[in-house]
């Protein structure tokens, strides 16, 4: 196959403060692309060529002046129960999405297979302004900070023999820190602090094997879990896995 990696965009994360309950921003995106070429498929096999991406570490916290921190978690990540969990549309297991991310070859074929597969993944969240665990609506929060770090494979997958070969391997990583002063007006809130540009993707040199779980169930988006852990007591679940 030849790999064509197209670097995540240089733009810098956008922060939106249009709402008085939350603040959105929006990260660059980062984008992957490869032009496959498939030999002749001799039996009647179905091989599906894509892409599979997996979360390895996850680092998500909103801090509300000196009250506490909300935090998006994945517990077995947290833990070091696994090394990586799917990022799975959740519905495409194990392909990360199943329109532009897939291309399915059905045998058997007389000549070579020329076909594109590509994906896009950007972070696009709300954060409340107020803590996320009282009624009020008091604008207390005051630094969010972000670090996720992603493997993404382009697979060739038989679904008839369960053969899988790993044509490519892509580490990349998304790092946000924005500075919140809550005292002021509802615009004039939030800046990027650290780096505005985020690092580019790398395409290995070397394949790396994909874990066995992030080939399955939970998905990162069904089994994160946000939690609220104040300066004193005890913390909190605010919204629980899928």
């Amino acid at each position: 196959p030849q790999c064509l990696q197209y670097p995540s965009s240089p733009a810098a994360t956008a922060i939106e403060e249009s709402s008085p309950v939350v603040l959105r921003y929006r990260t660059p995106y980062f984008r992957a692309s490869a032009r496959v070429l498939m030999p002749p498929i001799a039996r009647r096999h179905t091989w599906v060529v894509g892409w599979i991406q997996a979360c390895n570490h996850m680092e998500f916290y909103n801090t509300y002046s000196d009250l506490g921190v909300s935090s998006w978690e994945l517990p077995d990540l947290r833990e070091g129960r696994v090394k990586a969990i799917s990022d799975s549309d959740g519905v495409s297991y194990p392909w990360y999405g199943n329109t532009t991310e897939t291309v399915t070859l059905v045998g058997p074929t007389n000549k070579i297979s020329r076909f594109s597969v590509s994906m896009n993944d950007n972070f696009y969240p709300s954060v409340t302004w107020a803590v996320p665990v009282s009624n009020s609506n008091v604008p207390l929060l005051t630094r969010i900070k972000r670090d996720q770090s992603f493997t993404t494979w382009l697979v060739a997958m038989n679904t008839t023999t369960k053969e899988k070969i790993i044509l490519q391997t892509i580490k990349w990583r998304m790092r946000v820190d924005i500075e919140v002063d809550p005292m002021q007006l509802l615009g004039q809130r939030a800046r990027l602090v650290g780096r505005t540009q985020q690092e580019q993707p790398r395409i290995l040199s070397r394949m790396e094997p994909i874990p066995p779980n992030a080939l399955v169930k939970p998905n990162a988006n069904d089994a994160q879990v946000l939690m609220w852990r104040p300066k004193r007591g005890q913390p909190i679940v605010v919204i629980p896995p899928k």
